[in-house]
């Protein structure tokens, strides 16, 4: 039964490609649907772009880990997402209209290349957007590939490399042909099998316990640290960085390009009126419900007196597939699977879009081939995207290699801080203040990028401080770096005068 299932949730995906691909005739079909979606389409397709493996293994094992402090990654989140939906996403669509932008490094350049060295400034900005854009996506999408083995060998004991290609082989095939149609309609369809299963799992798992007041008395035989919103031993700095880490990752909402390519898509600004409460929704529902599955599943399956590693690993991340096998029979914990490959694909393939429109519209057409038909434009682009798609299969598997004990929570999340540092501060101050320009957008991507490794890997070994940066992780700091870096270099060189104006 878990096969069929599975083989039906296959089967829909490919349909999926095979329909979209009859609807491409152009590079705007390719990639941003034409732009001609409706707001349910987008919400769901953003949502479940922004999310990924992370939510359903890795945010459910931080639950189970750390109890209730795990729900400052949904404040975070929310805050992200209301943020984006609501400051900045009519702005950015009637911005990427006016220029017909259908990529992001489009929107930058109408920004920010102007004057007598417009079409310098132009091809720095697509070549420094390009180049960060697919590197970090790359390591992005190796996290979700590599979460893609996890799954198949966590709940069907698949040889984890098996999984692997078998997942990375269906997500690119659809991509492949579709584009971005393809990847928005899947996400629909993947969304909404996210949001039911994150809405189920807590609420089965409170009927387990005897119900809400059981549930209450269970929660109140455990470690009290797990119901401290600060975190073992309550307020403190070391605490507080936790905490920020917890809450930075709702930065990435605020102008990464897979997210903001969405909002490219839409058939009109006004579609974003109603589309920001399906966001806002689906956010509460999905993430409130991902860490409260991770907490109630160690009350059920560990209790007070169980061994926690051996039930759910060593981060909590086998937590939700041992509790949808102990609450639920065959055909449910089949579409428990496909709703965890649902969180996995559709992140993949909406980055390998992304990425590949960088690299085929910005780099190839825009610098080396302003003559080129659509057609063929297509063609590049579908060989792109399987280019880098087989390089993230690479890097993943030599992770699997050399860093046996990653996590997926945290491996993901160093490729979202990646995006979310070198083009959130960016976008931020391009939409909110005239007065930036290119030296300061320049800025923000350099300095974001180059924060990313350092504060991950080099200032974590420093011996006084480092152990406590290290906590603050990676995104923070960064994202702060990057902004900084973004308003000092355009206050050098931008007299007020000069100032640029933005509608």
């Amino acid at each position: 039964m878990l096969y069929f299932i599975l083989t039906v949730y296959f089967g829909v995906l490919l349909l999926i490609g095979v329909v979209a691909a009859r609807r491409v005739h152009s590079l705007s079909d390719y990639y941003v649907g034409g732009k001609r979606l409706g707001y349910w389409v987008v919400a769901f397709s953003a949502r479940a772009t922004g999310e990924s493996a992370w939510l359903y293994l890795g945010l459910t094992g931080l639950g189970a880990l750390v109890g209730l402090s795990a729900m400052w990654v949904v404040v975070g989140e929310l805050l992200g997402v209301a943020g984006s939906w609501f400051l900045l996403a009519r702005p950015f669509k009637r911005a990427t209209d006016r220029c017909d932008a259908i990529t992001i490094p489009d929107y930058l350049v109408s920004r920010f290349a102007v004057g007598p060295d417009a079409e310098r400034w132009a091809r720095i900005l697509r070549w420094v957007a390009a180049i960060a854009l697919a590197g970090f996506v790359t390591i992005y999408v190796s996290a979700q590939i590599d979460a893609t083995g996890k799954v198949f060998n966590s709940f069907l004991e698949w040889n984890y490399y098996s999984g692997v290609l078998v997942g990375f082989g269906i997500v690119v095939t659809y991509t492949l042909f579709g584009g971005y149609l393809a990847v928005a309609w899947s996400d629909l369809v993947q969304g909404l099998l996210m949001l039911a299963g994150l809405i189920v799992l807590p609420l089965a798992a409170i009927t387990a316990l005897g119900g809400v007041a059981m549930t209450g008395m269970a929660l109140g035989t455990l470690d009290p640290a797990l119901l401290n919103v600060w975190g073992p031993g309550g307020p403190s700095v070391t605490n507080l960085l936790t905490l920020v880490s917890y809450a930075a990752i709702g930065l990435g909402f605020l102008g990464s390009p897979q997210v903001f390519v969405r909002f490219i898509s839409l058939r009109s600004d006004r579609e974003i009126l109603v589309g920001r409460w399906v966001a806002i929704a689906f956010t509460v529902l999905t993430d409130g419900g991902a860490v409260l599955a991770g907490l109630l599943g160690r009350v059920l399956l560990v209790g007070t007196s169980g061994d926690f590693t051996s039930t759910l690993g060593v981060d909590g991340e086998l937590v939700l597939p041992v509790l949808t096998t102990h609450l639920f029979p065959a055909v449910i914990v089949g579409i428990y699977i496909a709703a965890v490959l649902a969180a996995t694909m559709s992140t993949i393939d909406s980055l390998l879009v992304v990425a590949s429109s960088t690299v085929t519209h910005d780099v190839y057409e825009k610098t080396f081939a302003t003559e080129i038909s659509d057609s063929r434009l297509t063609w590049l682009s579908r060989k792109v995207t399987l280019g880098l798609g087989i390089l993230a299969l690479l890097i993943a598997l030599a992770v699997s290699v050399f860093a046996p004990e990653r996590t997926i929570f945290w491996y993901a999340i160093f490729g979202w801080s990646g995006i979310a540092a070198t083009f959130c501060p960016m976008m931020i101050l391009s939409l909110a203040w005239p007065r930036y320009n290119a030296y300061g957008a320049l800025a923000s991507m350099i300095a974001g990028s180059a924060a990313i490794p350092l504060f991950k890997f080099a200032l974590p070994l420093l011996p006084k401080w480092g152990p406590l940066l290290a906590r603050a992780e990676e995104l923070a700091p960064s994202f702060a770096v990057s902004l900084v870096a973004g308003i000092v270099a355009t206050w050098l060189t931008s007299p007020p005068h000069k100032n640029l104006e933005v509608v």
